[in-house]
Order: C-alpha cells, then sequence, then structure tokens
C-alpha cells in the first residue's frame, strides 16, 4: 500500500525518516516537500561531473574518480548527452516495513533530466546518491536547494526478513556524494 502524506508528515516529525523535512509543499523554484502520496526532495550542493577528455572507461569495478571534477555549487550544468552524479539535500532512515522508489520531477524530465536512483531498501539510511543523465544535445543546468525526485513510500503487508540494515549494506548511512563500490 502506498503511504499517504499524512503517514509521512507522522514519521517525518516522530521517526525522522526524512531530515531536514517540509511537511508542505515549497513552490518556489522547483518544488520540494511533502505532496498527496510521496516526498519530493532536493538536491544538495556537491556533485561530480564527468570529463569525458580523459579518455577512460566508466568500469564500476575500478571506478575512475579522477574523471569526475568535484563540485560545490548553488547550480550545475549537465553536459549535453552525459551525466552527473549528485546528492539529496534530505537524509532518509527507511522503516523496516517500507521500501521507497523515486521518480525524477516532471520539470527536470520536460528538459532532457532522467533521475537515475535504486529503491531505498528497509532499513536503508543516508544520502541519496543519485546519477542525472541529459538527454538533450545541449547542456541543462539543475539547481541545490531545489526538488529533483519525488519518493513514494510503499508499505509492507509484513515485515522482511532481511533488511538492509541486516546486510550491512555498502551504502548504509552514506553521508556525501558515495561513488560505486565493489
Amino acid at each position: 500500500m502506498v503511504k499517504p502524506d499524512h503517514w509521512i508528515i507522522e514519521m517525518a516529525e516522530k521517526r525522522g525518516i526524512i531530515d531536514p523535512f517540509s511537511p508542505e509543499q515549497v513552490k518556489s523554484g522547483v518544488s520540494f516537500g511533502t505532496s498527496s502520496y510521496g516526498y519530493d526532495f532536493r538536491l544538495a550542493d556537491e556533485f561530480r561531473v564527468f570529463n569525458p577528455s580523459r579518455g577512460t572507461v566508466i568500469d564500476p569495478k575500478l571506478f575512475p574518480a579522477e574523471s569526475f571534477e568535484t563540485i560545490r555549487a548553488k547550480e550545475c550544468l549537465i553536459p549535453a548527452n552525459s551525466f552527473i552524479l549528485a546528492r539529496s539535500l534530505e537524509y532518509f532512515r527507511i522503516p523496516r516495513d517500507v521500501l521507497a522508489i523515486c521518480q525524477g520531477k516532471s520539470t527536470y524530465a520536460r528538459c532532457g533530466i532522467i533521475v537515475n536512483v535504486t529503491p531505498f531498501e528497509p532499513e536503508w539510511e543516508g544520502f541519496v546518491t543519485m546519477a542525472l543523465s541529459n538527454t538533450a544535445p545541449v547542456p541543462v543546468r539543475v539547481y541545490a536547494g531545489e526538488g529533483i525526485a519525488q519518493v513514494i513510500f510503499i508499505g509492507a503487508s509484513e515485515i522482511c526478513r532481511i533488511s538492509y540494515k541486516d546486510k550491512a549494506g555498502k551504502y548504509q548511512r552514506q553521508t556525501e556524494l558515495t561513488l560505486p563500490k565493489c
């Protein structure tokens, strides 16, 4: 069952599942905050921009961190037909009986941006690291402190046997933009 806004507000205020948390939809720039059945989260000011001129192959087992420039800024240009790594401004703590799924916001989708975020498993916590792909033939600008994606919370009818925390997931409690780990 998808969790409605009153559940999100209650869980955020009582159990700190989203921090910082906005109980209302804030319609300044690209909107963020609580929506009917989800939460629109924001971009932090931390980005990793891929530089293809270094002629490397991106391999998750031997990730070329040197091929990515780290930027801290209020906005970031995503090069045409390329991608960046970014992280959420909000820190999430997912309850054991919930799975969360993310989708990009329509404002950015209409500009050619695809937000790639994996599901938030039960008892995962941390800042969200995501890939923002620009499918447009020109650069697209994204803004820190504004909405980037919506997370939908799905309640389970039973508690899972093994949570992300139980299996000591490698991305548990990430406090910064986290590169691939193998």
